[in-house]
């Protein structure tokens, strides 16, 4: 895609070191943009300005906020990108399901406390990573069951915490809108990104599935960064909807899908929200007409 002179701008993008982060990352710098890498290793991202965070670790987002806040910095644009699946059931250093703690609960409270730093000048944009496998979790978020003590699957574990994020996007946008915010907040999905996690599968078998899969509708990752990068720029995206590729590899455009459930439930969006400032014990500080105002955390 074209993506507009971003001279001026500055982006933060999470897990911009390998994979989708690090093409959307590349691609905003060589337009213009000073990119802030939220990384867990600085210096696989040495080709940007890295700063260290682990979004598992609530008192590392923490830090990382608290820099930002010191140096003074505004954001135009926050990609919150980073993500993993872990093939056992984990912890987070909180005692959260590793999974759901890095690719959703980590990202609820980054955004949280950068929220103050992002311009009003109504460009400002947050980009949150979802799955279009989304609709296949037909029980909900097992948001009574974080530390996924009941049972854990590698696969509905990612799925759920990419369904937190995508309801979490779309419920922020509708709250930034109510307090009056020119912030906005958009969703988009990359298709079947063919990436180092989406070949690092345990088993023959789960791993001979998945080329198949990379082969009928895969897309190398700079191809399936065009749906975050057309998210995070164009002037064309709007909010409450999934942008993202279909089915067809060789169709590059961004469509943007409605909702279906259970994305679209506002119930689930609140309880959502809900549990999630408990877990992180970051409240979003929204006014009615003006915008934002810092956020105090009340501890994690």
């Amino acid at each position: 895609m074209d993506i507009p002179d971003q001279r001026g701008r500055t982006v933060v993008v999470t897990g911009a070191s390998s994979g989708l982060g690090q093409v959307v990352a590349r691609e905003l710098q060589q337009a213009g943009a000073h990119v802030i890498a939220a990384v867990r290793t600085p210096a696989k991202a040495a080709e940007f300005e890295a700063i260290p965070i682990d979004l598992d670790d609530l008192e590392s987002v923490r830090a990382f906020a608290e820099r930002l806040h010191a140096d003074g910095r505004s954001i135009d644009v926050l990609v919150n990108n980073a993500g993993l699946g872990s093939h056992t059931r984990q912890l987070s250093a909180q005692g959260f399901e590793r999974t759901f703690a890095v690719n959703f609960l980590g990202h609820f409270a980054l955004t949280g406390l950068l929220l103050d730093l992002m311009r009003t000048d109504g460009r400002a944009r947050i980009v949150h990573v979802g799955s279009n496998l989304y609709r296949r979790l037909k029980t909900g978020l097992p948001l009574d069951d974080l530390a996924a003590q009941r049972g854990y699957s590698k696969g509905r574990a990612y799925v759920a915490s990419k369904l937190a994020n995508l309801v979490f996007g779309t419920e922020l946008d509708r709250r930034l809108q109510a307090a009056g915010s020119p912030v906005r907040s958009l969703t988009a999905h990359p298709g079947l990104a063919i990436t180092p996690m989406n070949s690092d599968l345990p088993g023959r078998g789960a791993r001979a599935l998945m080329a198949v899969a990379q082969a009928a509708i895969g897309r190398p990752a700079p191809r399936a960064a065009i749906a975050l990068l057309y998210a995070a720029v164009s002037p064309d995206a709007r909010p409450g909807v999934f942008l993202g590729p279909h089915l067809r590899k060789s169709d590059d455009r961004v469509y943007a899908d409605a909702l279906v459930p259970p994305a679209d439930d506002p119930v689930l969006a609140e309880r959502l929200w809900t549990v999630a400032e408990a877990a992180t014990g970051v409240r979003f500080a929204l006014t009615p007409a003006g915008g934002t105002r810092p956020v105090t955390p009340s501890g994690v």
